[in-house]
């Protein structure tokens, strides 16, 4: 890759790594700011336990785009490895392992925030009489 396009695909990066801290920070309250490459940060920190790999093209190759954020987790010792990424003009899609999706359920459903079907249809029931 030349220069320019070198240059330029940093830049496209770095506004839609902007773009993602700032819709985690505005519209969900996390304390996150990008991350700085030469202190081998991830894309953008301050969702602890998550790595984040933050990628913006109309092509993705989601599982080169996990791989690398595996081997940076790993590496990094910071967290899940999670993929953010988005289409121009489309919203923002997140992946993770299913290992890690159920991990990370299972430990929601623990700390109680869980509905399930037969307490939703309790409460309904309740509301009616």
């Amino acid at each position: 890759m030349d220069s320019k396009k070198a240059k330029a695909s940093r830049e496209k990066g770095k506004r839609y790594e902007l773009e993602l801290m700032h819709i985690l920070r505005d519209f969900y309250g996390y304390g996150v700011r990008r991350g700085y490459v030469f202190q081998h940060e991830s894309d953008v920190i301050g969702l602890p336990g998550i790595h984040i790999e933050c990628k913006a093209v109309e092509h993705l190759n989601l599982r080169k785009a996990y791989k690398q954020a595996v081997e940076e987790a790993q590496k990094r010792q910071d967290g899940t490895p999670v993929v953010f990424h988005h289409k121009a003009r489309e919203g923002w899609l997140v992946t993770l392992s299913l290992e890690d999706f159920m991990d990370m359920y299972g430990a929601w459903e623990a700390d109680g925030k869980r509905m399930d079907k037969t307490s939703q249809e309790n409460t309904e029931e309740s509301d009616c009489l």
